[in-house]
C-alpha cells in the first residue's frame, strides 16, 4: 500500500466524484421514476452512467497523475496548492453540474447540453427567471454548494496533497497509472473512435438515455461538438451533394422549369394565385410557447377562447409541425424557410448574418415597409443582429417602450407585456398609411416565469404565474390585437398569421417526442377560406413559400418548403423535426429517425404517440439524410439567399 501512497489524491478525487454522480443519478431516477421505468431494462443507466462518471474522471485526472508521477518530491511541492484547488474547482462544477440537472431536466427533458452553454450569455434574462421560478432550488444549491467547500477546504490538503513516495518506484508505477487513465478515459480498446453520448443510447426514451450521463460531460461535450457543428457527414453519414438537392426537390411544389440559376440550388419562380399590382400586407404574430396541446380547438386544454373564436375568420392548420424546441429554430423556420440543421440555428451563426433569405428581404425589394416588434430585448438570441442584416429596416424592442413614455400595462423579466405588444404594433401599422408592410411580432409572455398583468384573464389554475394561465393570457392578447387590428384600414388589406415557434416543453418517452412538435397555425386574410381547416401534415418550413403566394407577390425564392395550397391531393404530407441532436424526417405516418453515429430508425406513427418499430426505407432514409446534408451545404457555402441584390 506504501507503493502506491502518492496516488491517494487521485483515488480520492475518483472516489468523491463517483459518490456525487452516483447519488444524483439514484435522486434523478427516483424523481422521473415512472417515466423511466417505462423502458424495458432501465437499470442500465446504472453501468452506463458508471461507465460515463470514469470516463469524465480520468480524463480530469490525467494531469495530476503526470506532475505527481513524474516530479521529484521537492518540485512537488511547490504544486500542492495547486493540485488541491484543481481537484476541489472540478467536483465543485460536478456538484454544481448535478445540482442544476433536475430543473433543467424538467424544462428541457435531458441533462443540461448547448442550450445550457448559450442562456450563460443571457444573465439577465436567466438570474430574473431562476429567482422566480426556481428561487428555493437556488436555495438549497447554494447550500450544498457552501458544505461541499467548506468540507473541501477543510479537509482538501488531507485528502489531495501528495504524499511523499520513492521516486523510483513512482516513475515505475506512471506507465500502468498513465495506461489504467487512458483505458477509463477511452473505455475501449477495441473501438475505432473514443466513446461518445451517443453510446448511451440503449432505447427510444431521450429521458432515459440521458440519465445515463453525468451533467459536467454532457456541457463539456456539446462545447466540444460546437467545432463539428455543421458536419453532417460526419454525425449522420455522406451524400453527393447533388444527389441531396435532388432528394430535397422532391418534397418541393416547385417544378424542375421553375428553378432559376444552378448556383443557387433550390433558388425557383412562385407564381401567386394573382399577382397584385399593390400586394396585401403581411403580418406575422410569432406566440411563445403555443403548443397545439393549450389549444382547444385543437382538442386541447380550454386556453385560448380567442383563437377559437378568430378560427371563424380563416383557416387553421390541424397538422403543422415546428422544426425545433427553440423560438430561434421557429424564428428559422417561419421567417426563413430554412431546414434544420446539425448547426446552431441560422439566426446565431456567423454565415447567415448577411444576405441570408428572409421574408423581409425579399418584401423589402418590392416596397414593403419591413419590421421586427418585440416587448423583449432584440439582442436575445442574437435576433437584432441577424434580422438588421437581412432585410428588417426597422426593430422595436423594450427600450423603445421604454423611451415613448407611455404607461403600458405591464413589464416582467423577458419585457413588456404581449397586450403592450398588440398595442405598439397596431399604432405602427396604423402609422404606414398605404405602403405595404411586412412584420414579425413576437410574444414573450407565455414564458417561464410566467407573468403577466392582473385581472385580464379568469385563471385556469388557481396559483397564478403557471404556464396554463400564461397561455390563456397569451390568448388573451392575440384576441386583444386583432380587435384592435379590425376597426383599422389596414385589416383588410393584410394577410395575418398566427403560429407558435414551438412548445412550452418538449419530453417523451421516445427519441424524438412528435406530439409535442404539433403547434397551431392560423390564416386570416383577403381571399383566405373563413371557418375551414387544412388537415394535411405540414411543417414551418412550408409558411415563408405559402404567406408569399397569398399576398399577391410573384417570388423568387430558395426555400424548401411547399406552397400548402398548391400540394396536390395525391401527395403525402411532410414534416421535419430536430430534438437536440436527433432528427426526425416524417412522410405520413411513417417516421425516420437519424442520432449522430448511429444507423438510422424507422417507425410507423399512430396519434403521435404510438410508435412502431418497422423495416427501413432505405429510400426514406436517404431522403431524411439528404434535408440534413442539404442544409449544411446551403449554408456553408452561402447557397440560401437571393440573387441580384439592389443596392
Amino acid at each position: 500500500m506504501k507503493k502506491i501512497q502518492h496516488l491517494k489524491p487521485i483515488f480520492y478525487f475518483i472516489l468523491i466524484g463517483l459518490l456525487i454522480n452516483t447519488l444524483s443519478r439514484i435522486i434523478i431516477f427516483f424523481m422521473f421514476k415512472e417515466r423511466i421505468q417505462e423502458t424495458e431494462d432501465y437499470w442500465y443507466i446504472f453501468p452506463i452512467g458508471l461507465r460515463f462518471d470514469l470516463i469524465l474522471l480520468c480524463y480530469l485526472s490525467f494531469l495530476p497523475a503526470v506532475l505527481i508521477c513524474l516530479l521529484p518530491d521537492k518540485w512537488l511541492n511547490f504544486f500542492k496548492k495547486f493540485l488541491n484547488i484543481y481537484f476541489i474547482l472540478f467536483l465543485f462544477l460536478l456538484l454544481l453540474m448535478e445540482m442544476s440537472t433536475p430543473d433543467f431536466i424538467k424544462q428541457y427533458d435531458t441533462r443540461p447540453n448547448r442550450l445550457f452553454l448559450d442562456y450563460l450569455i443571457y444573465p439577465k434574462e436567466v438570474i430574473g427567471t431562476l429567482i422566480k421560478s426556481y428561487l428555493t432550488s437556488m436555495i438549497v444549491t447554494f447550500i450544498v454548494l457552501g458544505a461541499g467547500l467548506y468540507f473541501a477546504f477543510k479537509h482538501g490538503k488531507k485528502l489531495f496533497y501528495p504524499v511523499a513516495n520513492d521516486y523510483k518506484n513512482k516513475l515505475i508505477l506512471f506507465l500502468p497509472v498513465a495506461f489504467l487513465l487512458f483505458l477509463g478515459a477511452r473505455s475501449s480498446l477495441t473501438s475505432k473512435r473514443p466513446i461518445n453520448a451517443s453510446n448511451a443510447v440503449f432505447s427510444v426514451n431521450q429521458l432515459t438515455n440521458c440519465v445515463g450521463l453525468n451533467s459536467l460531460y454532457t456541457v463539456a461535450f456539446a462545447a466540444y461538438s460546437i467545432k463539428n457543428e455543421g458536419n453532417s457527414e460526419k454525425m449522420y453519414g455522406k451524400m453527393d451533394i447533388n444527389e441531396a438537392y435532388s432528394r430535397v426537390k422532391k418534397y418541393m411544389t416547385a417544378k424542375p422549369e421553375d428553378f432559376t440559376d444552378p448556383n443557387l440550388p433550390l433558388l425557383h419562380i412562385q407564381q401567386p394565385d394573382t399577382v397584385l399590382k399593390r400586394p396585401y400586407n403581411l403580418v406575422v404574430f410569432l406566440q411563445e410557447s403555443l403548443g397545439a396541446e393549450f389549444v382547444g380547438s385543437l382538442g386541447g386544454y380550454p386556453l385560448t377562447p380567442e383563437l377559437d373564436k378568430l378560427t371563424k375568420d380563416g383557416t387553421l392548420f390541424t397538422n403543422i409541425y415546428c422544426t425545433g424546441t427553440r423560438s430561434v429554430r421557429g424564428i428559422e423556420a417561419v421567417v426563413t424557410g430554412f431546414l434544420p440543421s446539425p448547426s446552431e440555428s441560422v439566426v446565431k451563426l456567423s454565415n447567415s448574418q448577411q444576405g441570408f433569405f428572409t421574408l423581409a428581404d425579399n418584401l423589402k425589394r418590392e416596397g414593403f415597409d419591413t419590421s421586427f416588434i418585440y416587448g423583449g430585448m432584440a439582442n436575445f438570441d442574437n435576433m437584432a443582429s441577424f434580422f438588421n442584416g437581412n432585410g428588417f429596416e426597422n426593430i422595436i424592442d423594450e427600450t423603445d417602450f421604454d423611451k415613448d413614455g407611455k404607461k403600458y400595462a405591464f413589464k416582467g423579466t423577458w419585457g413588456y407585456s404581449d397586450e403592450d405588444l398588440a398595442i405598439k404594433a397596431n399604432e405602427y401599422f396604423k402609422s404606414k398609411g398605404n405602403k405595404p408592410f411586412f412584420s414579425l411580432m413576437f410574444s414573450t409572455s407565455n414564458h417561464e416565469p410566467f407573468e403577466f398583468p392582473d385581472g385580464r384573464i379568469k385563471q385556469y389554475d388557481k396559483q397564478k404565474n403557471t404556464v396554463k394561465n400564461a397561455m390563456k393570457y397569451a390568448d388573451f392578447s392575440i384576441g386583444k390585437f386583432f380587435e384592435l387590428a379590425k376597426k383599422e384600414d389596414y385589416f383588410k388589406n393584410t394577410v395575418f398569421i398566427v403560429i407558435a415557434d414551438h412548445n412550452t416543453r418538449t419530453f417523451g418517452k421516445h427519441l424524438v417526442p412528435v406530439h409535442k412538435f404539433h403547434i397551431p397555425a392560423l390564416i386570416i386574410g383577403p381571399k383566405i377560406a373563413k371557418g375551414k381547416t387544412y388537415d394535411k401534415l405540414c411543417s414551418q418550413i412550408d409558411i415563408p413559400p405559402t404567406l408569399l403566394s397569398l399576398i399577391g407577390v410573384k417570388a423568387e425564392i430558395p426555400t424548401p418548403g411547399r406552397n400548402i395550397f398548391k400540394i396536390p391531393t395525391e401527395t403525402k404530407g411532410r414534416s421535419i423535426m430536430q430534438f437536440h441532436d436527433i432528427n426526425a424526417f416524417r412522410v405520413d405516418n411513417q417516421v425516420v429517425v437519424l442520432q449522430p453515429f448511429k444507423e438510422p430508425l424507422q417507425f410507423e406513427v399512430t396519434h403521435d404517440t404510438i410508435f412502431k418499430p418497422v423495416k427501413l426505407d432505405p429510400e426514406l432514409a436517404k431522403d431524411a439524410l439528404a434535408h440534413i446534408v442539404a442544409a449544411t451545404d446551403l449554408y456553408k457555402s452561402r447557397k440560401y439567399k437571393l440573387r441580384d441584390q439592389k443596392k
